[in-house]
C-alpha cells in the first residue's frame, strides 16, 4: 500500500497480507487496532501524519523498519523484538522504554523531548546509526563506547558539557555531529577515529583543539566554525583526505604552515576571524573565504592557487589593488572585494 502525500486523513483498507505500508506526509490521526494483526508486514511508514499513539505493534514479527518521524506521540509504541529501523524524529517523547529490541541498526529520537536516556540504549550492539540530537541532553553516559557496530552519531544541538573519551572507541566512519552544544575542549580520544569522514564541532565554545586531531586521516569535511579557537595544532597538516574545513566564526590570528600539506584541500572558510596575514595555502583550493578578517595585504603565493574559482575578500581592507588579483582574475577567479 503505497499513497504518501495522497491527502489521506483517514487509515484506508489494507490486505492481510500488505508488506509495505507507505502513508506519510498525509494528515492520518488515528491508526486502527487490525494493523497491530498485519503479520506479513515488513515495512510501515507513517511520517508526517498527526498520530498521537499507536496501537501495541510487539506482536509483527515480520516488521522490520518502522518511520514515525514528524508527529505527535508522546511514547515510543511497543514494537516487536526484530524491529531493525525505528525512526521517531521530531516528536513529543520524553523518555525511552528500557527495552527497544535487541536488533536495532538504525535508531533515530532527534528533535524529542530527552533529558536523559536509559543504561539500556547502551547495550543495543547492533547499532549502526544513533541520532539524539536537539534534545536536552546534559551527559551521555561512558558506556556509549559499547556500541561497537555504530558508523553514525548525532548528538547535536542538545545542553553536554562533555564528550566522554569512550566516542574514540566507536567504530564511526560516516559522522559525528556535536555541534550546538556547551564544550570547551575535545578529549585527545576523538583521534582514534581514523576512519570517520565527517566531523562537526560548530557552535561550542571550544579555545583549543588537541594536537591528536591530526591523526584523523580519513576526515573529508571538517566544521569548526562558531568558536572560540585562537589557533590550530600544526598536526593538521596530518588530515590528508581533507577536503573541506570551515572555520568561519572564530578568533584565529594565525595559521599554521603545515595547512599548505593539504593538496586535497578544495574548500577553506575563514571568514569572520582576526587574521592579518596568509601562510601558503593548499595550491588545490577552489574556494577561499576571507571574508571581515585583518588582512591589509595579499601574500604573492596566492598565484599558485591555480584552481582557485572563488575568492571573497569583502571587509577587509586592503592597502591597494595587489597584482596577484588581476592574475586570478584573468584565469577566471571570482574575486570580490
Amino acid at each position: 500500500m503505497l499513497a504518501p502525500g495522497a491527502g489521506l486523513t483517514a487509515f484506508p483498507d489494507v490486505p492481510d497480507d500488505v508488506r509495505t505500508i507507505d502513508l506519510a506526509w498525509n494528515g492520518i490521526t488515528h491508526v486502527p487496532d487490525r494493523v497491530a494483526g498485519l503479520g506479513s508486514l515488513e515495512e510501515l511508514r507513517l511520517d508526517g501524519n498527526r498520530l498521537r499513539g499507536l496501537p501495541g505493534l510487539s506482536g509483527l514479527t515480520a516488521l522490520r523498519a518502522l518511520h514515525l518521524d514528524g508527529n505527535e506521540l508522546s511514547e515510543v509504541p511497543a514494537c516487536p523484538p526484530g524491529l531493525e529501523t525505528l525512526f521517531l524524529y521530531g516528536n513529543r517523547i520524553e523518555r525511552l522504554p528500557g527495552d527497544l529490541g535487541p536488533r536495532l541498526r538504525h535508531l533515530a529520537l532527534g528533535g524529542n523531548r530527552l533529558t536523559s536516556v536509559p543504561a539500556a540504549l547502551w547495550k543495543l550492539t547492533a547499532l549502526e546509526s544513533l541520532n539524539l540530537a536537539e534534545n536536552a541532553l546534559t551527559e551521555i553516559s561512558p558506556d556509549i563506547g559499547g556500541l561497537t557496530r555504530l558508523r553514525m552519531l548525532d548528538l547535536g544541538h542538545n545542553r553536554l558539557a562533555s564528550i566522554p573519551p569512550e566516542v574514540g572507541d566507536l567504530p564511526l566512519t560516516d559522522y559525528l555531529y556535536l555541534s550546538d552544544n556547551g564544550f570547551t575542549d575535545v578529549p585527545a580520544a576523538l583521534g582514534r577515529l581514523d576512519r570517520l569522514a565527517y566531523l562537526n564541532l560548530t557552535d561550542n565554545r571550544l579555545t583549543r583543539l588537541p594536537d591528536a586531531l591530526g591523526s584523523m586521516t580519513s576526515l573529508v569535511e571538517l566544521r569548526l566554525y562558531n568558536n572560540r579557537l585562537e589557533a590550530l595544532p600544526e598536526t593538521v597538516g596530518g588530515l590528508g583526505s581533507l577536503r573541506e574545513l570551515h572555520l568561519q566564526g572564530n578568533r584565529l590570528t594565525r595559521l599554521p604552515a603545515s595547512l599548505a600539506a593539504l593538496t586535497g584541500l578544495r574548500v577553506l572558510d575563514l571568514r569572520n576571524n582576526h587574521l592579518s596575514e596568509l601562510p601558503v595555502l593548499p595550491s588545490g583550493i577552489t574556494h577561499l573565504d576571507l571574508r571581515n578578517n585583518r588582512l591589509r595585504e595579499l601574500p604573492d603565493s596566492l598565484a599558485a592557487l591555480t584552481g582557485l574559482r572563488k575568492l571573497d575578500l569583502r571587509w577587509n581592507k586592503l592597502y591597494d589593488d595587489p597584482p596577484v588579483l588581476d592574475l586570478l582574475r584573468a584565469r577566471g577567479c571570482v574575486v570580490l572585494r
